[in-house]
């Protein structure tokens, strides 16, 4: 199984790049393969940057992609491989050939990649995450629906597609980040994502302090609405929204509900 995800476009707040870091560094992977950065990135619109060693001399991090392979000797985390990197400036065709290769090579058997789109949504209300597959025996078995988008698409959607034509099933949650927010990174989105892909997968990984970082987050915004009565007003309406839906679509499945029963209530034979 490969946790693939990408900074820049299909990164809203850093969520997605943010949990498949996490999830890396709770299997302790270790780099197999890594893309040449001169070949795929414009290092005026993504440029490298510059830290201290722990010798304290300087060292340049280079944009890219890798893939890491886990070493946790856990039998059932063992399996797992995370994909990240940065989404390319340029030759997107060459590049997803090499992913898919990297991929092939090491005989990833599905690929599940993880996003952030902004969203008209709360920060105050849970973290919708969306789950997607084009695959018709994925959506089956994890009782999702297909995406229905059409328009401008992002790295992950290249990829998926060319794994898709090479019989790799693929699924995608994409966390919807509220979009008044979404200059600083959203650790309650990043939350979410790792609490969806944890349930979808039945396994468990590290989350460190990230629910506290989520809280922290909240409160940070919280704090900043209450000294702005505009932003408040509006993240009001959003909740307002929000509710009113949620609340129609439990309305709704209490309906089917007892349709349900009044329907098999019909079909029992009449007692004697």
């Amino acid at each position: 199984m490969l946790i693939c995800a990408f900074e820049g476009w299909n990164d809203a707040a850093e969520s997605a790049s943010s949990a498949a870091k996490l999830i890396s560094e709770t299997l302790q992977c270790q780099v197999a393969a890594e893309v040449d950065p001169e070949d795929y990135y414009d290092f005026q619109f993504t440029r490298p940057s510059v830290s201290f060693d722990d010798s304290g001399d300087r060292e340049l991090t280079w944009p890219g992609t890798a893939f890491m392979i886990s070493t946790d000797k856990d039998p059932v985390l063992s399996r797992f491989s995370v994909l990240i990197g940065t989404e390319p400036a340029r030759r997107w065709k060459s590049f997803t050939a090499e992913i898919l290769e990297m991929i092939e090579d090491r005989e990833i058997e599905a690929v599940i990649f993880l996003g952030g789109m902004l969203a008209d949504t709360p920060h105050t209300r849970p973290i919708t995450v969306n789950a997607t597959s084009q695959n018709e025996k994925v959506r089956s078995a994890m009782n999702i629906e297909r995406s229905s988008y059409e328009g401008p698409v992002g790295i992950l959607s290249t990829i998926g597609i060319a794994l898709e034509e090479a019989g790799i099933p693929t699924m995608a949650l994409w966390a919807a980040v509220p979009h008044y927010v979404h200059n600083s990174p959203s650790p309650k989105a990043t939350l979410a994502l790792m609490a969806e892909l944890e349930k979808m997968l039945g396994v468990s990984f590290s989350q460190g302090d990230l629910a506290d970082q989520a809280f922290e987050w909240e409160r940070g915004i919280d704090e900043i609405a209450e000294n702005d009565e505009e932003m408040a007003g509006y993240i009001h309406q959003l909740e307002k929204t929000r509710d009113e839906f949620e609340s129609e679509a439990a309305s709704g499945e209490a309906i089917a509900r007892e349709l349900e029963k009044f329907l098999q209530s019909e079909e029992k034979p009449p007692e004697n």
